[in-house]
């Protein structure tokens, strides 16, 4: 008797089921749509133009408690300086259960302290000021082609401010960035624009 071959070639198959072939390829179970991110129902780059008008940056995070009859019951603490990098500058303090909450609550205090700087040539500028807040003193003097010389958060400032070829100095010992750089803003009202 002659044998008959029964088997006959069947699809390739893995633990997601057949696979699809074809002029795109292997495709897996998901198909080649991408993901979209973001809200549902949302156009994609919409908050971004919101968010374009200010540069920020977070100098400090904090998880503080405080004694309840309970036990004790923590928060977040943020600082965050905002800019423009044109003139415009504010530091800003939240505190919420929630981290992205007590970020929103720094931006929106960041926003309501802003100042505008009077800015002369080279975005620098025109003479030496210094301020002090809580502990930390700040001294910062123009310095024409040096560029930004500065450090701790009162860098950060000077940067979101767009302020360049000056020399920063904190003549205090304070290591609380959110302190540095209120005295730094207190210094630059000598050069803010008056309302």
């Amino acid at each position: 008797m002659a044998e008959i071959n029964t088997q006959t070639k069947a699809p390739a198959t893995d633990a997601r089921g057949p696979r699809r072939s074809g002029p795109g390829g292997d495709r897996g179970a998901q198909g080649s749509r991408p993901q979209r991110g973001g809200r549902p129902g949302g156009r994609p780059g919409q908050n971004d133009e919101r968010r374009s008008e200010f540069a920020q940056k977070m100098i400090g995070i904090r998880r503080v408690a405080r004694v309840m009859a309970g036990g004790r019951r923590f928060n977040f603490s943020v600082g965050i300086v905002i800019g423009d990098k044109k003139g415009r500058v504010g530091v800003g303090l939240g505190k919420a259960a929630d981290t992205q909450l007590a970020i929103e609550k720094a931006t929106r205090a960041a926003k309501k302290a802003m100042i505008t700087v009077k800015l002369g040539k080279n975005n620098s500028i025109r003479h030496n000021i210094g301020a002090k807040y809580c502990a930390s003193v700040i001294e910062i003097r123009p310095s024409v082609g040096r560029g930004l010389v500065a450090g701790s958060s009162v860098r950060t400032v000077l940067e979101l401010a767009g302020i360049t070829d000056v020399t920063a100095k904190i003549l205090s010992r304070s290591h609380n960035s959110i302190n540095n750089a209120r005295a730094t803003i207190e210094a630059l009202r000598a050069v803010a624009i008056k309302k």
